[in-house]
């Protein structure tokens, strides 16, 4: 296994490019919860088990149409604890590498979070695929505005409702968050188009060249981070680092951890 990480580690010595691709398993060795199954999301939120609603009914723009408070009791605490939590040191051991290597990176990751930002990584540079918690839009929408979440939130525990909703400024509705939830029509994805358009520009501006994926807790029960990550390493030049404590079975000569996100960068660490 020794001898892997050290393999691994010189093909990002070697690179030319990093590219992060990053799941929900990022942010477990930050604090955050797993929401893996209904158990796992129960365990962080045993209140919605009461309410008998799983991770997919409780993250359903509906909530924020039929009541719009309890639709913010659940963005709102997770608005709240995403602020607080601290993004662990393997989000700084990224960045030591692509400073140290004179590497051209990217981030692409499926959280929405924020934790990547926190941790000093360039925003031009980022790519978050299912929106971010940080920003609203208008719920009906009336528009395509979309804006910073500066909105404070007081949830009641009991009940998982907040307090007050925020507004739309343009026409005085509800806001919601501007993240692709289950069953969204609603969703506005400009932000993050133009972050798409971004990282097509930085994935044609390097190709040919030798590039590594450090892939780091991309499950396969929303598999867009894993399959981003198995596409590039199909061509040729590209080389992926699997860090997955459950699923971490890749073919095509990539190579693979068994462990957490955290512990397999402290690994990579050890021959950088």
């Amino acid at each position: 296994m020794r001898s892997d990480y050290a393999d691994a580690a010189r093909l990002i010595v070697e690179a030319d490019g990093l590219i992060i691709t990053a799941g929900a398993g990022m942010g477990v060795d930050s604090g955050l919860p797993d929401f893996r199954g209904d158990r796992g999301f129960w365990q962080a939120y045993p209140m919605y088990e009461r309410l008998g609603l799983s991770f997919v009914a409780a993250a359903n723009p509906r909530h924020f149409e039929r009541d719009p408070l309890f639709g913010w009791g659940f963005y709102g605490h997770r608005t709240n604890l995403y602020r607080q939590t601290q993004p662990h040191v393997g989000f700084s051991l990224l960045l030591d590498w692509i400073e140290r290597y004179d590497l051209a990176g990217f981030v692409v990751t499926s959280n929405v979070d924020g934790q990547f930002q926190k941790a000093g990584f360039a925003a031009e540079s980022l790519l978050e695929v299912h929106g971010s918690i940080h920003h609203l839009q208008c719920l009906s929408p009336c528009c395509h505005d979309i804006w910073p979440n500066q909105a404070e939130f007081k949830i009641d525990q009991a009940s998982m409702r907040a307090s007050r909703a925020p507004g739309c400024p343009s026409c005085g509705g509800v806001a919601r968050p501007n993240i692709l939830m289950f069953g969204d029509f609603s969703w506005l994805s400009d932000r993050t188009s133009a972050q798409e358009e971004r990282f097509d520009r930085f994935i044609q501006q390097h190709r040919g060249k030798k590039m590594v994926v450090v892939e780091m807790g991309a499950g396969s029960a929303v598999p867009t981070i894993r399959y981003l990550s198995e596409n590039l390493g199909s061509h040729s030049g590209v080389d992926v680092i699997r860090i997955n404590p459950r699923e971490p079975q890749i073919g095509g000569g990539h190579f693979s951890f068994n462990v957490g996100a955290l512990e397999g960068l402290k690994c990579l660490a050890n021959f950088l």
